[in-house]
């Protein structure tokens, strides 16, 4: 489908509009075209079959299985960690449930084992690297994240820094979410295809500024230019690209055009995953919801831990993938 897709794209711009093949507009125009088209398809089925899954998993069940495990901190984690990938709940959720962990008892590691690997492990993204590079880069996405969210909760659960959660979080009240009623599959089908289709109404503009981006990219940034920035030659590529992806904020599916298009730019695998993962794992707007749950020492810990997760995992990778 997405060769046909491809040759469509093509006719369109080269056949229909007649640009020449060598002209830097029409490069863009039809990477543009060629890469919409694929990333609504991807992203309708994707998140779709994704919200199906949801639906099995409210926030106020993941709280009670994570904390029917508190007993065995490695099963804690463990779970936690899988959770994370199958409740994907965005940045802003992340006070409330915070807030919901600590009061069901939930050690502070499992807890952050959770935060990590909730947004960092993003089911979407997951989706779409499979889709755009195949299952070998998709298994080593799932589990790098997982590997930085348990090793990050294990590290912080070590360090014993309760006494760095803001009191706001030990005195809210969050109120327990509704389990909600029994539904037939076809409630839950309707339901899921209205929440797609909200979401995608949501995000659309984003999804497509993240195309237009790489597409200005593939037409005009020339590819030396961009590999002497982080490039297979640049021993702190990785770094750069944690650097920059940090303050961004953006959803997988704004982000995967952009690592796609720096994938073949002559960026390395790693180094684009690592860029991935700082957007997704350590964006600004979360850190700002988190500061109000957690004193700056233990924020700090916690970006310097999953900081220097992402980057090691980059540079790993780099290596694995050479």
């Amino acid at each position: 489908m997405f060769k046909w897709m491809q040759q469509l794209a093509d006719w369109l711009v080269y056949s229909l509009l007649n640009f020449s093949k060598t002209s830097r507009v029409a490069s863009a125009i039809d990477f543009f075209v060629f890469d919409t088209v694929k990333i609504f398809i991807l992203l309708t089925v994707i998140v779709y079959g994704i919200t199906l899954i949801r639906g099995f998993f409210p926030p106020e069940r993941t709280r009670r299985l994570l904390a029917a495990k508190k007993g065995n901190r490695l099963i804690g984690h463990l779970l936690a960690a899988l959770l994370g990938i199958v409740t994907p709940f965005c940045s802003c959720s992340a006070v409330p449930l915070f807030i919901g962990f600590v009061e069901a008892g939930i050690p502070l590691g499992v807890t952050f084992t959770y935060l990590v690997a909730a947004p960092m492990v993003n089911e979407v993204a997951l989706g779409l690297l499979f889709g755009l590079f195949g299952w070998k880069i998709a298994l080593i996405y799932v589990l790098s994240g997982e590997a930085i969210a348990i090793i990050s909760g294990l590290l912080i659960g070590r360090l014993k820094m309760e006494r760095f959660i803001e009191s706001i979080a030990m005195t809210t009240k969050v109120g327990a979410a509704a389990e909600g009623e029994r539904l037939s599959w076809g409630q839950r089908l309707r339901e899921a295809w209205v929440f797609t289709r909200d979401l995608l109404k949501s995000i659309w503009l984003y999804v497509v500024g993240g195309i237009a981006v790489g597409a200005l990219m593939h037409g005009w940034i020339p590819t030396g230019a961009l590999a002497k920035v982080a490039g297979r030659g640049n021993p702190f590529a990785v770094l750069i690209a944690v650097a920059i992806g940090i303050p961004l904020y953006s959803n997988a599916a704004g982000v995967i055009p952009l690592v796609s298009e720096l994938t073949r730019a002559g960026v390395a695998m790693g180094t684009a995953l690592a860029f991935m993962m700082a957007v997704t794992g350590l964006s600004l707007p979360e850190m700002i919801l988190l500061r109000r749950v957690l004193k700056p020492k233990l924020l700090a810990v916690f970006i310097a831990i999953v900081g220097m997760g992402i980057v090691f995992t980059g540079y790993l990778f780099n290596f694995i993938l050479k």
